[in-house]
């Protein structure tokens, strides 16, 4: 395994089912406890557990959600513990008994780890790195790694596997490395939203936000502007800023409450107004999420998988990223459990199908702000259109706003929302939902209308 971080942990548990012997090797100094590490910059950062992600890690680890509550990580329903504000309309709450679970990155990151390194065959290496592959003589198979520790005057070694996985994010050398031995490289999908984000986190009091576990205040055309708050581990608040299209977050004190404040609802606001700050602000650049279709191919090398953000990496504010580490983990245990043989041409396909749903609703989304380049077809602004009616009728009806979480958590395909009963659900109430948001803004004064369907 080339990684240790999510991706490549839950890449190893995997593994361990069908090999006596597993090394993961990062180049990274990995931590005792849960504390953010360099090789994770984004271990700062607000971060999410989808409910299709809380099912496959206790696939993976039986027992594992009760881990987490006993931990210490907030859970809740997410339709009716978390506010969720699309195009300026709060969704209806309802019991849903969709479960999330919102916790810092690195107790999320430890604990995996800590299963994984408790499990007999599993060896975790940090401080290495891998410097290339090895292949047999005709360059048709990979016989293991050249390694090299991370320390002066280092001596390369090699490493000998039968199957490699890179797991080493966005930053994986595998197109170089297949390039040099002589494959085609895998045609690429590119949406460049220019993600800015900030986090910053600050004690929680029992009156804030009315008890909620948290928001999600999600930008649409006309105000690329967005942001969240979390309720996590240690009494605390996670609150993100984030703007797409040349917006960007301030990082002073008011500058990040003037920001909040024209979001499209009010709670990351309230908590940067009324509580009390636990660090400072961390401000990340996410330029483009770059799918690599490695399905596409003709020719692959033999014993080389590729997953995580070294396949697909996505727009970091939809939260999907450890919910699809996991589902590839699940889907490679599953592959190897009927044999290791043309190991590749099964699981890139295969692979790419567990992509698409969290493709297609990131890059979707993104590509409704006309300033972000990307293939659009005539069908999408069809598609389009009737989800700009679907945003404002599930501020009215429960039953639109529980399968709208159940598809954003990754528990439904997106084509959950245009079964024939939805759209007669969404055109009933749609218009219902944008007077009713008209009438509110008035009342109030507020000048940030929610973006119309009509």
């Amino acid at each position: 395994m080339i990684g240790a971080s999510v991706a490549g942990l839950l890449a190893a548990r995997a593994l361990g089912d069908t090999f006596s012997r597993v090394t993961v090797i990062d180049r990274d100094v990995l931590p005792d406890g849960p504390v953010p590490r360099r090789g994770v910059p984004q271990s700062r950062q607000l971060h999410i557990l989808l409910a299709r992600g809380v099912e496959a890690l206790d696939e993976l680890f039986p027992g594992f959600s009760e881990e987490m509550t006993a931990a210490g990580i907030p859970r809740g329903d997410a339709q009716v513990d978390l506010r969720t504000y699309l195009d300026g309309h709060l969704l209806r709450p309802a019991p849903s008994g969709i479960i999330v679970f919102s916790m810092s990155r690195p107790l999320i990151e430890h604990m995996i780890r800590t299963r994984v390194a408790a499990l007999k065959g599993i060896e975790i290496v940090d401080s290495t790195d891998v410097l290339g592959l090895v292949t047999d003589t005709d360059r048709r198979r990979v016989t293991g790694v050249r390694v090299r520790r991370c320390a002066d005057d280092a001596e390369e070694l090699t490493v000998d596997a039968d199957l490699v996985v890179d797991a080493s994010g966005r930053g994986s050398r595998a197109r170089v490395w297949l390039r040099e031995l002589g494959y085609p490289q895998p045609p690429t999908s590119n949406v460049r939203p220019d993600v800015v984000y900030v986090t910053r986190h600050y004690r929680r009091e029992p009156q804030h936000l009315n008890g909620h576990n948290g928001s999600a205040m999600v930008p649409f055309p006309g105000l690329p502007r967005g942001g969240g708050v979390l309720r996590e581990e240690g009494g605390r608040f996670a609150v993100v800023l984030f703007g797409l299209v040349g917006e960007e977050p301030p990082l002073d004190d008011g500058g990040m409450k003037a920001y909040a404040e024209t979001l499209s609802g009010p709670d990351a606001a309230e908590i940067i107004r009324s509580a009390r700050p636990l660090d400072e602000p961390v401000k990340m650049r996410y330029p483009a999420s770059v799918r690599h279709h490695h399905e596409k191919l003709d020719r692959h090398l033999n014993g080389f998988l590729i997953t995580g953000d070294a396949l697909c990496n996505f727009n970091p504010t939809y939260g999907q990223g450890m919910t699809v580490a996991a589902l590839e983990a699940l889907l490679l245990r599953g592959l190897l459990a009927d044999g290791t043989g043309d190991l590749a041409h099964r699981f890139f396909p295969a692979a790419a199908k567990v992509v698409d749903g969290a493709w297609f609703l990131a890059a979707g989304g993104d590509l409704r702000f006309p300033q972000i380049e990307g293939e659009r077809k005539a069908i999408d602004r069809l598609v389009g259109r009737y989800l700009d009616h679907y945003r404002a009728a599930a501020s009215v009806d429960p039953v639109l706003g529980a399968s709208f979480i159940r598809v954003a958590n990754m528990l439904d395909p997106p084509t959950r929302l245009l079964s024939p009963g939805h759209v007669f659900r969404v055109f009933r109430s749609a218009r219902k939902a944008v007077r009713a948001s008209a009438s509110r803004a008035e009342a109030t004064g507020d000048i940030t209308r929610p973006a119309s369907p009509a």
